[in-house]
């Protein structure tokens, strides 16, 4: 099969509104291509209505969006979503049930001379070879999405959408098929976007990761940058059983409900301000048993970690991931390990 999205797919300036609600503010980013990127954020931050303008189910109200050196849309063309290069999986499959599996995967295809020998090689793509005429209630959900995942490369789209695509199946079902979809489209060089509001599941398969967060990019780049260098405490939260621990400067000391933690706990420079909120990460912190510290609110073991959940008696809470053995009728102190915490100003 020849290889599809080869070109990169970029946004400028986009901003949506429904009514009086705006959904998207000034959005810029370039989707590279042969890369996978995810929209990761929360219902509602607009990720989903990003998708729908470049796949041509909106119009763009303000800005373009650019594909290679070629406009793909903005507020003047706006062309279909059957005239565009782009594929689209949805979240539940949306096969025709009334169709064969091979003839939902030919649907976009047309009458070639070798329809029949690409649909086979897509379905064998897809790991569903022999199972070209089973209808759609035949096949389990994960055989759904590859089927769907197969009819949307058929046509060979130059870039590929992907609105939560594994969200219906299984969490097992899920880690499987993400990281089958990941091999399938960098094996074939696909640009895709996937849409997503789960923080494992963009780790898992994409290349770049743009968070969005009412309507905004707050931070793009890889997962291993996103993991090690958040741009805000709400991005650092996503990934990893990160917490945020309010704190106020006092003598060069970190002054946390939690106890006072030297500036040495720190892995960047000590913000001005001197309200700060810290980025702290479970299995980061360390116990040390005290009559002066924290009483023990639950133990939870997790194989060869417990997570200890503390709480400061006024209602926040901070957990800790620790192998060493708790006693819950015993207080700890609780302070991080040198260099693992990151100090944000307080907004």
């Amino acid at each position: 099969m020849a290889r599809i999205g080869q070109l990169s797919l970029e946004f400028r300036h986009i901003a949506h509104a429904y009514g009086s609600v705006r959904a998207l503010e000034a959005i810029s980013f370039a989707a590279p291509r042969g890369k996978i990127t995810c929209l990761l954020g929360a219902s509602g931050c607009g990720k989903s209505t990003l998708l729908n303008l470049t796949a041509g189910l909106l119009p763009v109200q303000q800005g373009s969006i650019e594909l290679g050196d070629a406009l793909l849309a903005d507020t003047h063309t706006n062309p279909p979503p059957e005239q565009r290069p782009v594929g689209l999986v949805f979240q539940d499959g949306a096969l025709f049930p009334h169709m064969s599996v091979a003839k939902n995967v030919g649907f976009g295809l047309g009458k070639t001379p070798h329809r029949d020998d690409e649909i086979a090689a897509l379905l064998a793509l897809v790991g569903l070879k022999g199972l070209g005429d089973r209808y759609p209630h035949e096949l389990s959900g994960g055989q759904q999405q590859r089927a769907a995942l197969a009819r949307a490369m058929a046509p060979k789209p130059e870039v590929l959408l992907l609105d939560e695509p594994f969200a219906s199946v299984d969490i097992v079902l899920r880690r499987k098929l993400r990281r089958e979809c990941r091999q399938i489209l960098r094996e074939q060089g696909t640009t895709a976007i996937l849409v997503t509001h789960d923080p494992d599941e963009a780790l898992d398969i994409a290349d770049q990761i743009a968070v969005m967060e009412a309507g905004r990019i707050v931070q793009i780049g890889t997962p291993d940058e996103l993991y090690k260098e958040p741009a805000t405490p709400s991005v650092g939260a996503m990934f990893g059983g990160a917490q945020i621990v309010p704190a106020t400067v006092q003598e060069g000391a970190l002054v946390t409900a939690f106890g006072t933690w030297p500036q040495s706990s720190l892995s960047n420079d000590l913000p001005e301000e001197e309200r700060l909120e810290l980025l702290v990460h479970a299995k980061e912190l360390e116990l040390v048993e005290a009559d002066t510290g924290f009483a023990v609110r639950d133990v939870h073991p997790l194989g060869d970690v417990a997570r200890v959940l503390f709480d400061d008696g006024a209602g926040q809470e901070l957990a800790v991931e620790t192998a060493k053995a708790v006693e819950p009728s015993l207080r700890y102190t609780i302070q991080p390990t040198v260099g693992s915490a990151r100090a944000f100003e307080a907004k």
